[in-house]
């Protein structure tokens, strides 16, 4: 028995992909890894698997491990593929040649699979990693670049998205932000010496009070039960910043992206609300989606 754990990740900011494959058999582990450019993160699960698949003997027994709802679905439960089908005819093909069982693996619940997401998320984000030439089909399922608005109908009326029809994944959003402010500032709050108390454990409560709120926040949103909220501070003392990092994961039909962004903000206002008495000058900058997984889109790292 052969088994293999695999991952792909896709970094629009650089328009590369990666995929990685952990190879088990006999105790012993290879890994194999590989970019591409112009791709999509679907693109680069169904590679993964394929290439994993390619590297056994035909007619070997084969277990893939995937954590891609994409890939699982489409070759478990017979889901359309109305994309990749060049990658599609080429996996079919592997896998006729060999006995293949398809396994739903949860993210890093494997150290192997831990070592293919590491692989695939490593390349992505590489910036002298090496070009694949790009592939002339526009898959619309994956990264969700559209040309029109989805929160507008064709009328350019706002509407919230219709997601009856989605099936429930897990879905995963880390966010992060900064605070700027004087060194004296940092200081104090470094050593809890502000006079209105604990001022990152007051924001760390605000912020995951304002993921819990979002739809309330923000129109259109839709109001989603979340599993697990987290928000953390990383701090800079040479920039005399705080960092702040909220994760945000549900099951469900949509994703925690809104979520995981209100939480940072929210804890930066805090933040600065807190603080403001001793530094008026403090600035919340760069906000912005750090990762999120789950959903037809897959996998997107942006840093």
């Amino acid at each position: 028995m052969i088994e293999l754990y695999t991952d792909g990740a896709y970094n629009p900011g650089l328009g590369q992909g990666g995929w990685g494959v952990v190879i088990v058999e006999d105790g012993k582990k290879n890994l194999f890894s590989g970019t591409a450019k112009n791709t999509t993160s679907n693109r680069m699960e169904i590679t993964a698997a394929l290439e994993g698949i390619l590297k056994t003997p035909q007619n070997s027994e084969v277990v893939v491990h995937t954590d891609s709802q994409y890939l699982f679905g489409c070759m478990t439960q017979g889901w359309q593929r109305k994309a990749n089908v060049d990658l599609w005819e080429k996996l079919d093909q592997a896998v006729k040649q060999r006995k293949v069982r398809w396994e739903w693996a949860y993210r890093n619940t494997s150290p192997f699979h831990k070592d293919a997401h590491e692989l695939a998320f490593g390349l992505a984000g590489r910036v002298e990693a090496a070009a694949v030439a790009p592939s002339a089909e526009k898959e619309t399922s994956g990264v969700p670049v559209k040309k029109e608005l989805t929160h507008l109908d064709e009328a350019g009326r706002a509407r919230m998205v219709d997601i009856g029809e989605k099936p429930d994944t897990l879905r995963e959003a880390v966010a992060k932000g900064l605070v700027r402010m004087q060194p004296s500032t940092f200081e104090m709050i470094s050593k809890g010496g502000m006079p209105k108390g604990d001022v990152l454990a007051v924001a760390r409560i605000a912020g995951i009070m304002a993921a819990k709120q979002t739809p309330f926040l923000i129109p259109l949103c839709h109001p989603i039960q979340i599993s697990e909220a987290k928000v953390d501070f990383v701090l800079h003392k040479a920039d005399s910043a705080v960092e702040i990092v909220a994760a945000v994961k549900s099951t469900g039909k949509t994703g925690v992206e809104m979520e995981a962004l209100t939480a940072v903000a929210i804890a930066g206002l805090t933040i600065y609300d807190m603080c403001k008495a001793v530094d008026r000058g403090m600035r919340l900058e760069e906000i912005r989606l750090s990762r999120k997984s789950g959903g037809k889109s897959g996998t997107i790292a942006l840093e």
